[in-house]
């Protein structure tokens, strides 16, 4: 259970600034210290706008996780990385992002690079929130890969990712990390057509030797590159397969669904944590704390205080930056409003 009831809490990611972004795309005109000086600041800028909303729990907003030599594909060896985009124009969908082809044996000898996030996460962040870690699971990491005659199809990618995926996750125990979200958007949004058991016989192969070693989480959600879903919005064919996934809390996509299927966190909660996605990161509508509060009480219909967060519907990367600080500010208040009524500190 939490340690604190009513948590507030994050996915992992957070707008990048537009000078971080403009610069990514200039990389070859900086220098080592000047990049390393580039990722400080826009993390620094992160933690600022999570600590002064009053979260609980913050994240680095992943800001090293751009396609460049900090994403995750780029500590990968075996692939060949997309040069540009399938396509460029048209409305935004998820088939402008491109797969990476593989030429090789899939290894990541240096990591995928969520420790050096943790750390400097450590060393920036203030002292009083919980400091959180997002990796990506290995099925969801096999999505942007090419199949080919080693790897046949996205099984075979996801268990050779698995491995690496796992020591992305001991090694950030060992650096001390004690929560960390392990994302795998996409087996939630293929469980309709894919066997959920399978899913959950990769996932707790991949979290098998840090389970009971930190706090873990999973999120669940339909997709959200440019703010578009890529599957039915719907949980229904996931549970209850997933109440075995080897976790200490469930995080579900709520508020761009209209609350929908919210029973189901009372189907969680009698084995799990569950964290509620209380704020819609796909609308402009910015939600207040009075709508907030109304939506905690809903929750709490469900499931004791002790056993709910509330965050975001998803991470925050492709929302504006300034409605994304206004979201946050008016979760924690409206997280406030319920606690005070509870007497909850």
């Amino acid at each position: 259970m939490n340690e604190r009831p009513l948590r507030t809490t994050v996915i992992g990611s957070y707008p990048f600034p537009g000078w971080l972004e403009f610069a990514c795309q200039h990389l070859d005109q900086f220098g080592s210290d000047d990049r390393a000086e580039l990722v400080n600041d826009a993390v620094a800028i992160a933690i600022r706008d999570q600590v002064t909303a009053g979260l609980d729990v913050i994240t680095d907003g992943e800001q090293t996780r751009l396609d460049f030599n900090l994403s995750f594909y780029g500590f990968i060896e075996g692939l060949e990385l997309e040069s540009a985009s399938p396509r460029r124009f048209g409305p935004p969908a998820h088939d402008q992002r491109g797969k990476h082809k593989v030429i090789g044996t899939l290894r990541a000898p240096r990591g995928l690079g969520t420790v050096e996030d943790f750390q400097r996460l450590v060393r920036l962040a203030p002292k009083g929130p919980t400091l959180k870690a997002s990796v990506p699971g290995p099925y969801t990491l096999s999505g942007r890969l090419l199949p080919n005659a080693q790897y046949p199809d996205r099984y075979a990618l996801t268990q050779a990712l698995l491995p690496i995926v796992r020591s992305e996750l001991e090694a950030l125990v060992k650096a001390g990390c004690r929560e960390i979200t392990v994302d795998e958007p996409s087996m939630s949004c293929y469980a309709h057509k894919e066997e959920p058991k399978r899913f959950v016989e990769i996932f707790n192969r991949t979290v098998e030797t840090v389970a009971g070693q930190c706090r873990l989480s999973t999120h669940l959600c339909f997709g959200n590159y440019k703010g578009r879903a890529v599957g039915p919005r719907q949980y229904a064919s996931m549970f209850p397969a997933f109440l075995d996934m080897a976790v200490d809390e469930i995080h579900l996509e709520m508020a761009s669904r209209e609350m929908a299927e919210l029973e189901l966190i009372e189907l969680i909660a009698k084995r799990k944590d569950a964290a509620v996605g209380i704020v819609d990161v796909k609308s402009y509508y910015i939600e207040t704390p009075d709508d907030i509060a109304n939506r905690v009480r809903a929750c709490l219909k469900h499931a004791s205080p002790e056993r709910l967060s509330f965050a975001p519907d998803c991470g925050l990367s492709q929302t504006a930056r300034w409605a994304a600080k206004q979201k946050l500010k008016n979760l924690v208040e409206g997280v406030a409003i319920v606690r005070k009524e509870l007497k909850i500190n």
